[in-house]
């Protein structure tokens, strides 16, 4: 019985410390809330760390509610977003939204004590007494058209998103968009071009253009293409973390256009997630991911009785996985620095070993795998991010990422470069004009990084980079000037000059002639540019209600291509024949090559494009 007291007692003591600290991530798609709130921090109203995204939607509103309580810092247009916001995350704070419009409340809704019903807002929630159960279900119903000269594509989406909180340790969501592309005969093959991966006719499309659109698997259609997109998990949570088994796109390293560690840019994977938060100045991430690797293993198949007496050959793509970790400190306040590994590998199976939360990955690598004559180890990383805020109104950032590392090829004797990807970045906001932000960042990633002379290795899941969209060897700059006049209202105006040069294949064996290793890593790297697109938008979107936006974007462009005055080398990519081996363009031919292999065909020479949407949900 003595032994059964303290357990109560030690219940008892716990219970108070468990708060409702809700484990729904917060769509990345979501760009207002995050805009406001990288405003509020900036600022100096509030306090966030940029580096691990997508926040929690209890994390959100805990930001909100400090922001309330710091309500004489804010300017009426900030009090203005600080209670529309409030009313999206209002489940989070333990209450049932009350809709408004112009100061009424609408005639349509439906309220009680537990649950809230909007048909002006299209959204139902439920709040039991006790708040032991929180449930949100909201509609998704979106159109946005693209109009130039080249001619008119629509994108058509509609789903539904359910998100539950049970027992105020327990979350479950999940959520359907189907999409629909319709138009001319740039979605015909050129809008979208694909290139084909051939064992004996099967096939696996891969996207063969750079830009920052969140990657999709398309599925062919006479109209255009169609993609569906289901995510969702469920995780367990307390005050000092949380584990969960879910399909979501995840930002790491502090960015503002593209982070060049992990950008969101591939499509969402199916992951095992770990966060951790014991103490205010400490968090520690991890997960462990089912990519898609597009790469086909001739050695698994399924046969398929396709006929009387014929069977049909069906080729599976090989198994890729990803471990990863990411360590983020706030030694003092206004600076949080972050760092950790990760590495992808093609096993059969999963590694147990790649399972340890933490832990250095390339030594766990050393140890499965380098032992045995003949095989390669496998594709590991190291990266790091850290944010400082050096004063209100300014925000600075920067990250790197390392895909392979020696001490020797820091040497100026030394022609071989380690492959790595840099980049900087500011955010000056709220003065001397409240509302008012000039953001800018510049990103540089070298030869062979995010790569690997093995494809099923590669830094990619469905074949989109998992870093920076523009690959190796590449360049990116970003300016954007915006102004938030209003509540939900946002104004910007923003420049992009991304810039791709020479184009290599890593091959590990030497150059004919030389003794060099790694001949790759030996090129010069940013020497000859091959590809560049400049682009300015003005975006003008409005959160009408929460949830549900209209927008309103011009986009000027200019995508064109170079060729190369210098002599090719082995590796590099200047054309292929259709039987696989390598040939080399030039003039004319070489410049239309790399045109059609980076750019949409809707989107290639100058043009001007007017995109018009109206979207509930994203």
């Amino acid at each position: 019985m003595k032994s059964r007291s303290w357990l109560v007692v030690m219940v008892l003591l716990v219970l108070p410390m468990v708060t409702r600290a809700q484990a729904i991530p917060e769509a990345l798609e979501y760009s207002l809330v995050y805009d406001y709130l990288d405003e509020l921090a900036t600022d100096g109203i509030i306090e966030i760390s940029e580096a691990i995204r997508p926040y929690s939607r209890r994390q959100i509103a805990n930001m909100l509610r400090t922001a309330a309580m710091k309500d004489s810092l804010l300017s009426p247009r900030q009090r203005d977003d600080l209670q529309f916001y409030m009313q999206d995350y209002a489940l989070e704070l333990d209450t049932i939204p009350v809709y408004h419009s112009y100061g009424y409340r609408h005639a349509s809704q439906w309220v009680t004590k537990v649950s809230n019903l909007s048909l002006a807002d299209p959204s139902l929630h439920i709040l039991t007494p006790k708040k032991q159960f929180k449930m949100r279900l909201r509609p998704i119903l979106g159109m946005d058209m693209y109009i130039s000269k080249k001619g008119l594509i629509t994108k058509r989406t509609y789903g539904a998103e359910l998100q539950m909180d049970i027992v105020g340790h327990v979350s479950i969501w999940g959520s359907i968009r189907d999409n629909s592309w319709k138009g001319t005969d740039y979605l015909n093959k050129t809008y979208f071009p694909t290139y084909y991966d051939q064992i004996d006719g099967a096939k696996l499309t891969k996207p063969g253009y750079l830009n920052n659109f969140p990657g999709v698997q398309f599925k062919e259609a006479n109209y255009g293409y169609d993609y569906s997109d289901s995510r969702g998990g469920i995780a367990l949570y307390a005050w000092w973390g949380r584990i969960a088994v879910e399909r979501e796109r995840i930002q790491w390293g502090d960015a503002q256009h593209c982070s060049n560690i992990l950008s969101a840019h591939s499509p969402a994977v199916p992951m095992v997630t770990l966060q951790l938060t014991p103490c205010w100045w400490f968090q520690f991430d991890y997960f462990h991911a089912w990519l898609v690797s597009n790469v086909l293993d001739s050695s698994y198949v399924y046969q398929e009785n396709y006929a009387e007496g014929v069977t049909k050959t069906h080729y599976r793509p090989a198994s890729k996985f990803m471990a990863a970790n990411m360590f983020t400190f706030k030694p003092i306040k206004h600076i949080h620095f972050s760092f950790g590994n990760s590495i992808v590998y093609a096993e059969r199976t999963v590694q147990a070993a790649y399972f340890i939360p933490i832990a250095f990955f390339k030594s766990l690598d050393h140890l499965l795998t380098k032992g045995l004559s003949g095989v390669e180890n496998q594709n590991s990383q190291m990266f790091a991010s850290v944010t400082v805020r050096p004063c209100d109104h300014l925000r600075l950032y920067g990250s790197v990422y390392v895909d392979e590392f020696q001490l020797a090829r820091m040497l100026r004797k030394k022609p071989d470069r380690n492959p790595v990807s840099y980049q900087v970045g500011f955010h000056w906001s709220g003065w001397p004009v409240n509302g008012l932000s000039l953001k800018g960042e510049f990103t540089r990633t070298r030869i062979a990084c995010y790569s690997h002379s093995i494809d099923v290795l590669t830094y990619r899941s469905n074949s989109y980079q998992m870093g920076h969209y523009m690959g190796d060897n590449a360049q990116s700059v970003y300016a954007e000037l915006s102004y938030r006049p209003s509540r939900s209202l946002r104004l910007s105006l923003s420049y992009l000059q991304d810039t791709k040069y020479r184009k290599y294949e890593y091959l590990r064996q030497n150059i004919a002639g030389t003794r060099i290793s790694d001949p790759i890593i030996a090129q010069k790297p940013f020497s000859e540019k091959i590809w560049r697109n400049d682009e300015v938008q003005f975006n003008a979107v409005y959160e009408v209600f929460n949830n549900c936006y209209a927008h309103v974007d011009l986009i000027y462009n200019n995508a064109r291509a170079y060729s190369p005055t210098s002599a090719r080398i082995e590796g590099e990519d200047r054309g292929w024949n259709a039987d696989g081996t390598s040939k080399e363009l030039s003039g004319a031919e070489l410049q239309s090559y790399y045109l059609n292999q980076f750019t949409p065909l809707y989107m290639q020479g100058k043009n001007l494009t007017v995109v018009m949407g109206l979207n509930i949900g994203f």
